[in-house]
């Protein structure tokens, strides 16, 4: 991609400041190329998220609701951090990403509502800091807010109007909290007539002169019919007018209709499908890619039209006006992904939960104005008659590379551009604070300060030992142990002691900062800053982790446990990290080296305490079948758990077998109330289970009849648990698993795709091709080191099916 000076402000802003930022330019101006260059280059640790499915598969990130774990419908101020069950809802693992995120990166900001931005915040907050905007992370919006607008029906704005101005995203009280520095990229890729750009850009803001609405409708020409060999395709603006001219120009086409079923792997929401489950093709039939092509001629981009010439079982040739060969189109994949964290690397990284594979073909003689956002034709038919929303006209037009291609169905007056002013009047503002090297430079130095001083902020510790204090004045009675001593010392020598200091020392800092001398490059920063951390480390051990770990507590009270645990762990989380921290950065300051510790404090794998592991001799099936049932009998009586049977009782219950109430009374948990009400259940459970398994009255199971270990593995993989579930549960190593599941490949019972990421495979399969070998063990010897023993067998048993 051609350089700028506008990208390369926003790249620079990216990588060398925490300021929040926001993209934008008109159509055609690179912001989804740009997106994707910060992804491959940035050294940060990234998520992207979109407003929809349909947008996150194409920004090659995850949608804002899943990531997020939005409610569908209005977010009111404070709902989520107010939302008792939130907690529960986030795994450990996402708990950690956000916890350890640098940037956040929303694509298509112009459909997000102020109130899911507001949303986002408070999640942020609630995980990394609840001190800052965003929760600390910087945040990216890149989008054009003069095309999709965001949806909201009347009855959600009747409650969002109450705390909103406007429903676009810079209404959110984070935006105005964030101090965004907003970049517009100018240099237009798409258009290179003057003429024509300046027109889309009246249309833009709503100021179309009498000239160039001449110029443009001179393009006019309702009776315009293309050829087949001209490759027009037309814009129109609702979805069932672009299906009508589609079918109706399929049908016209005497050839036989060929379909190609989608092949769907993992998670794939059907909402978020990029083409047809059954897609049907004819010869003659008009079509467009939707996707760049995958392989190394790029013979193909995202928008290109064709005829279809010829159509096989697993290809479609397509030719294109004025390319001298036709198009083989095969099959492509796209990948529904979800974030996780290397176990070894500890970076963020991308895990493949979904695929859907298609030929990336598309009728193309109607395509609606929604859907052809982001897609580029050289010719086109704009019918906007009966544009409904605001930016239509504009996104029409400017999906258009030139006047020559472009045919107008209806002319182009004042009435087909709506325009909202609200949004005019933003992006004026945009355009008047546009930032320069000078406050990039100083948002440079600034970053290098905060992160300085992040690192000796203790802030977010008075929240919870505050918390714990009150916790124990309020429950004197039924907390036991030697506790408040410690706790007053931790908070008045600890933490509010350092808290004064930190302060101080970023007074200091702000003082003897050089003006256009980095804090990292300042020799008189990096004396002081390794002086601080030796300090602030030995006062942390001395007054707070030396403290802590004298604390011992109980309770008999459920709920008072409950809350000081809670908060008991929230400071040991925060004390590890800080005391992680500043170990690693006694040497000194550098901005990459401070942010990888920074993630690596919130990754470090602490030794937790020993536990007793609860196990049961008997076939796991049975326990998770026990888990179920419980489930369904909590989710029916809206009860907890442990008031139906606790994890001991359901133990003893796999291990006794028991087959009456008699029986079931001997079981320690299950007394007479337990077994009136669930006992029928239980034991109902047990026969079918017993009965499955040829075990007899007498709890014996015939030899014969014994259920195979690969089997076990088999069931539970299939009721829904990863391979790592299957061997926490059945205590066995995860490579044992993989070999269990492994066996069914040929079948074709488990998916290869189930067991190993889609890229990787592929590249398998390659090296495998590629590679002359007699055994395992001699193609392991030969291909990429980075392929394992098992993936490489499990790749070879699914190409025996």
């Amino acid at each position: 991609m051609q350089t700028n000076s506008e990208l390369e402000l926003a790249l620079n802003f990216i990588e060398k400041t925490d300021r929040n930022l926001f993209i934008t330019g008109k159509a055609g101006t690179g912001k989804t190329t740009f997106l994707h260059q910060i992804k491959k280059e940035s050294l940060k640790r990234i998520v992207i998220v979109a407003p929809t499915g349909v947008a996150a598969i194409n920004a090659k990130g995850v949608t804002i609701h899943s990531f997020f774990q939005m409610p569908f419908g209005p977010i009111l101020p404070n709902q989520i951090a107010n939302t008792s069950n939130a907690q529960r809802k986030f795994s450990k693992t996402k708990i950690d990403i956000i916890k350890s995120l640098d940037l956040v990166i929303i694509d298509e900001i112009s459909m997000v509502r102020a109130d899911l931005l507001d949303g986002i915040d408070q999640v942020m907050r609630r995980y990394k800091n609840r001190n800052k905007v965003f929760g600390g992370a910087q945040i990216l919006m890149i989008g054009d807010l003069q095309q999709l607008a965001p949806v909201v029906k009347p009855n959600e704005w009747s409650l969002l109007q109450q705390h909103y101005h406007t429903v676009y995203f810079f209404s959110s009280k984070a935006y105005q909290e964030a101090n965004v520095v907003s970049i517009e990229l100018k240099h237009i890729y798409r258009q290179k007539n003057e003429d024509f750009i300046k027109i889309l850009n009246e249309i833009r803001t709503n100021t179309l002169s009498e000239e160039s609405a001449k110029i443009l409708n001179k393009n006019y020409n309702p009776t315009f019919s293309p050829t087949k060999e001209d490759g027009y395709i037309t814009l129109t603006t609702h979805n069932n007018r672009a299906n009508l001219m589609n079918s109706s120009e399929l049908n016209k086409l005497k050839t036989k209709s060929r379909f190609f079923d989608a092949e769907i792997s993992g998670k794939f929401n059907e909402n978020s499908f990029p083409n047809d489950e059954k897609l049907e093709l004819k010869l003659g039939a008009q079509v467009m890619f939707i996707k760049n092509d995958s392989s190394q001629e790029k013979r193909y981009f995202n928008g290109k039209i064709g005829i279809v010439t010829d159509i096989s079982k697993d290809a479609v040739t397509v030719k294109c006006p004025n390319d001298t060969d036709e198009i083989v189109t095969e099959r492509e994949t796209w990948s529904n992904i979800n974030y996780s964290i290397n176990d070894e690397t500890k970076a963020i990284k991308e895990e493949l939960i979904g695929a859907f594979t298609q030929i990336p073909l598309r009728l193309a003689w109607a395509i609606t104005i929604h859907k052809s956002q982001g897609l580029t034709f050289e010719k086109a038919i704009i019918d906007a008659e009966a544009s409904f929303a605001h930016g239509q006209t504009y996104v029409a037009l400017s999906r258009c590379t030139s006047l020559d291609g472009l045919v107008l169905k209806t002319p182009i007056t004042s009435n087909a551009i709506i325009n909202d002013r609200t949004v005019s009047v933003f992006n004026e503002t945009v355009e008047e604070n546009h930032p320069d090297e000078r406050i990039l430079n100083a948002s440079e130095i600034q970053f290098q300060l905060n992160l300085i001083s992040e690192l000796l902020d203790y802030q977010q510790f008075l929240y919870p030992i505050t918390r714990l204090i009150d916790i124990y004045y309020k429950n004197q009675t039924s907390i036991k142990g030697d506790v408040i001593e410690h706790l007053q010392t931790i908070k008045d020598d600890g933490v509010a002691a350092l808290m004064r200091v930190s302060n101080g020392f970023k007074n200091q800092l702000t003082i003897i900062a050089e003006d256009g001398i980095l804090p990292e490059n300042s020799s008189v920063i990096q004396e002081r800053f390794i002086k601080a951390v030796d300090y602030f480390l030995s006062e942390t051990i001395k007054n707070s982790v030396q403290p802590f770990s004298k604390i011992s507590f109980s309770s008999d009270n459920k709920t008072v446990k409950s809350d000081f645990t809670k908060q008991y762990d929230n400071f040991q989380e925060l004390l590890n990290e800080k005391v992680f921290a500043l170990k690693k950065m006694t040497d000194g300051f550098k901005v990459q080296q401070y942010l990888k510790v920074r993630a690596n404090a919130v990754l470090q794998k602490t030794e937790p305490t020993k536990k007793t592991t609860l196990a049961t001799k008997r076939d796991p099936i049975l326990a998770l079948k026990l888990r179920e049932l419980r489930d369904d009998i909590s989710k029916n009586l809206a009860i907890p758990h442990f008031q139906i049977f606790t994890q001991v009782t359901l133990y003893a219950i796999c291990d006794a077998l028991p087959r009456s109430e008699k029986e079931l009374l001997k079981i320690e948990g299950l007394g007479k109330t337990r077994v009136s009400n669930y006992g029928a259940q239980i034991l109902e459970a047990i026969e079918t289970y017993c009965s499955k398994n040829g075990i007899n009255k007498f709890n014996e199971q015939k030899k014969e009849d014994k259920k195979p270990t690969k089997q076990i593995s088999f069931e539970l993989f299939k009721s829904g648990l990863s391979v790592k579930e299957v061997a926490k549960e059945r205590s066995l190593t995860s490579g044992t698993i993989s070999s269990h599941l492994a066996s069914y490949i040929p079948s074709g019972d488990v998916d290869i795709l189930e067991l190993v990421d889609i890229k990787k495979y592929k590249k398998i399969i390659k090296a495998i091709e590629e590679t002359e070998f007699k055994t395992l063990t001699e193609l392991k010897e030969k291909v990429d080191k980075s392929f394992s023993f098992m993936e490489l067998r499990m790749v070879l048993l699914s190409m025996e099916n």
